[in-house]
């Protein structure tokens, strides 16, 4: 069930990196889900570093941290993604 859950969360952490992101980015859904398991990943392992990764109520920082590093990722890609397909 936990398998289920990351899909899930890294589709929602995805698609928030990706409106973040200005301008259009042509990815498919797959990767945009793969890299936000990778930023939710990444996100609670700098949360935990910064000692944020459980707080009261409703864990703000470390969501943060998850888009922001999802983004990060999908800016990154979506480039050589454009160069693969062209």
């Amino acid at each position: 069930m936990s398998f289920l859950w990351a899909i899930i969360a890294g589709l929602i952490i995805g698609l928030l990196a990706k409106l973040v992101i200005p301008g259009r980015q042509p990815i498919p859904l797959w990767l945009t889900i793969i890299l936000g398991i990778i930023g939710g990943l990444a996100g609670n392992g700098l949360a935990s570093a910064f000692g944020v990764r459980d707080t009261g109520g409703i864990d703000w920082i470390r969501h943060f941290f998850q888009i922001g590093i999802a983004a990060v990722l999908i800016s990154a890609l979506t480039p050589m993604w454009l160069r693969r397909r062209a």
